[in-house]
């Protein structure tokens, strides 16, 4: 360690890694310092110079410098599991880029690795954790103010992605080299955000379409209905092809319920007692009201609406200061790397539901199922080795 300060070896200095770079060299990471960069691509040792950080074409070698104290690996999903287990296997505390893997397999296996390091720290990169509106959300989940979760949908098609977008690169929206589409690149952070609050759903019924509205042969737009513990269901619609775009979350529960819109306005309703006490309770007279728009909600609810802002940069700063954190001090995780692999096997589950036209199961989720029907989809690509 330098002067009670993690060096951080970054590897893959695009656009991510780039901006972690100058985060900590800006001074957002108090408690970091770029340890050296490595990239598979020489002409990037100019960015290196600039920071005055040693520059390395094989990750290997910047691990057994001696330079780094940690990894973060800012690299093609496929490569995560691999560069994370050799990592650890050489001392290294690491954190993973999300997806921990493509497929639930490979995130098992970096898992179970990490564990059997108990002296590194292993995480993965979810800073929508951070986020303060998100945060809060999960702090009233976990109390049980609002009750048993009764069903919760998060429509996300933030996400529009022209033709060319896809063109850029050539593992771009494959099987094998990016292992899907909206799923894998675009949707993680929701996949995480959506169980991390409202828990790990039990199997999944999913739609969805292959190069529906773009030319690529991964998804751009999928229809999932997941089901929870005592009942509770829920949906997940995402998509690339919509310009105009949607993000609402909705989460209702026994005593109340939970609408953010755009990731930054929460309202929140309270009901002043269990809905089935107050539909038990209410007389013909009430009922009447109700039916007429004379009630008083007043009566019934409480409605408190917060709008947050946004600090750019913040949210990545705050995970790699807690990353450090829990390197020099010993600190509770954000995110645990054991984490990843709940969104990677949603993410797997839908794909093997849409695919079967079967209902999944996510408690005992079939690996093997999906690495032929994968494999399958790789062979027919014809451009990447298949996975194992």
């Amino acid at each position: 360690m330098a002067e009670d300060k993690v060096r951080l070896g970054i590897i893959g200095l695009g656009a991510e890694g780039g901006m972690y770079a100058k985060f900590i060299d800006g001074g957002m990471v108090p408690n970091m310092v770029i340890g050296a960069i490595c990239d598979i691509l020489p002409e990037k040792k100019e960015a290196a110079d600039e920071y005055g950080v040693p520059f390395y074409t094989d990750y290997k070698e910047m691990i057994a410098s001696g330079n780094v104290d940690a990894i973060v690996t800012t690299v093609p999903h496929y490569l995560h599991p691999e560069m994370g287990i050799y990592g650890l296997e050489h001392g290294m505390h690491t954190l993973l880029e999300k997806p921990v893997g493509v497929y639930t397999k490979q995130a098992r296996e970096v898992i179970e690795f990490a564990e059997t390091k108990p002296d590194l720290k292993f995480g993965v990169f979810f800073n929508q954790r951070t986020n303060p509106l998100y945060k809060d959300l999960k702090a009233i989940m976990d109390s049980g103010e609002l009750g048993k979760l009764r069903h919760t949908s998060w429509i996300i098609t933030t996400w529009w992605r022209p033709q060319p977008y896809y063109a850029q690169s050539d593992w771009r929206a494959t099987w094998g080299g990016e292992g899907g589409g909206v799923l894998v690149n675009q949707a993680p952070h929701q996949l995480d955000l959506w169980q991390w609050m409202c828990g790990v759903p039990k199997s999944v019924f999913a739609k969805a379409q292959y190069g529906f509205r773009r030319d690529i042969v991964v998804e751009d737009e999928v229809n999932a209905l997941v089901s929870f513990e005592d009942g509770a269901t829920g949906t997940f619609i995402t998509c690339t092809h919509d310009l105009p775009g949607t993000d609402r979350l909705e989460i209702l529960c026994d005593k109340g319920k939970i609408v953010v819109e755009n990731s930054n306005k929460v309202t929140i309703t309270r009901l002043k007692e269990d809905e089935q006490v107050l539909s038990q309770n209410m007389d013909m007279s009430a009922v009447a009201a109700l039916f007429t728009g004379k009630l008083d909600r007043a009566e019934l609810m409480t409605e408190e609406t917060i709008e947050y802002g946004s600090v750019w940069g913040q949210q990545h700063s705050d995970v790699l200061k807690n990353f450090a954190d829990q390197i020099l001090h010993d600190a509770e995780p954000l995110a645990p790397g054991s984490d990843g692999i709940h969104g990677v096997r949603l993410a797997n589950a839908i794909h093997l539901s849409s695919w079967t036209g079967q209902e999944v199961s996510i408690d005992d989720f079939d690996e093997e199922t999906y690495m032929r029907e994968l494999n399958k989809r790789i062979a027919d690509e014809g451009k990447f080795e298949q996975r194992s």
